[in-house]
């Protein structure tokens, strides 16, 4: 039997670091991923991260096939706060240094004084870092689970206790994240038969442009009164793939956030989930 759950995850700020970006500057992924959002439930349960070499953590390896779905919370009910504007977090950049010489050895020349000649010394240097981060990020975050497993079950319990064995964080460990608004739902697998909205970030397998419902008449007007008004992308990870011995590098989905209405013959692959018999998710 499945169990379809959410809570409201928050922070302050938070990095999720972009793999493809090099020094100085270090960019963020927008949304929260897959990947994330399981090393979150990790520290929560208390499953082992990162630890060695070429080995997937005890989080990810227990967790990869749990399916999860995520929807940036746009405002807060009750003090009015925007969270995102059209999909897309806060951000700004903070440039600092490390200068522990371990993150960067660098060379100089210098004269051996017994051979008169010039030689290479590593010594430690001063690395500077630009680093982007997010500002006040806000998801509400959706969880499938299977109810007669173990593991879901701790999760589960200690999602709805708001209790974490060990600190969960957004990207950097200075960046803690809490939740609230535990919330469990009725649920139905959702097949369109009319034109409708996903409320959660889902993959795009086919070109948004070519499933949106557009309004012919006086389109302007009428698109702004149904709420048709972004579009946001980004290309997101799903996954660690191994790309032999032993070296995993992220696995990478095209994702879209949009409130505009879909055609009912829109290709959506993954599973959709209608909620409470109002809103639709989709879960990966």
């Amino acid at each position: 039997m499945k169990k379809l759950i959410s809570i409201d995850l928050f922070a302050d700020f938070g990095m999720l670091k972009k793999p493809d970006t090099n020094e100085p500057v270090y960019l963020t992924f927008n949304m929260l991923h897959k990947p994330a959002l399981l090393g979150i439930l990790g520290a929560i349960t208390g499953l082992e991260g990162f630890k060695e070499k070429g080995k997937l953590p005890e989080y990810y390896e227990e967790l990869k096939d749990l399916k999860v779905g995520v929807q940036p919370i746009d405002k807060d009910e009750k003090t009015g706060k925007v969270y995102h504007e059209n999909g897309n977090f806060q951000k700004s950049m903070v440039k600092y240094n490390n200068a522990t010489g371990l993150a960067n050895m660098g060379e100089e020349d210098v004269v051996d004084e017994h051979t008169g000649k010039i030689k290479k010394k590593k010594e430690g240097a001063t690395l500077n870092i630009i680093e982007q981060f997010l500002i006040a990020p806000a998801f509400r975050c959706y969880f499938l689970f299977e109810t007669d497993n173990e593991l879901h079950q701790k999760i589960d319990e200690n999602l709805r206790n708001y209790h974490a064995e060990y600190l969960p964080y957004l990207g950097k460990n200075e960046f803690s994240v809490w939740w609230k608004g535990y919330e469990t739902y009725d649920f139905e697998v959702f097949e369109p038969t009319e034109t409708f909205k996903i409320n959660s970030i889902y993959i795009k397998d086919q070109p948004l442009e070519e499933g949106k419902e557009i309004q012919y008449f006086n389109p302007v007007f009428d698109a702004v009164l149904k709420g048709n008004t972004f579009s946001y992308f980004e290309r997101l990870p799903v996954a660690y793939i191994d790309i032999g011995k032993n070296n995993y590098q992220y696995e990478y989905r095209n994702f879209a956030f949009t409130d505009w209405d879909l055609q009912k013959n829109y290709q959506i692959k993954n599973e959709l989930l209608k909620i409470n018999g109002t809103e639709i998710i989709q879960v990966f």
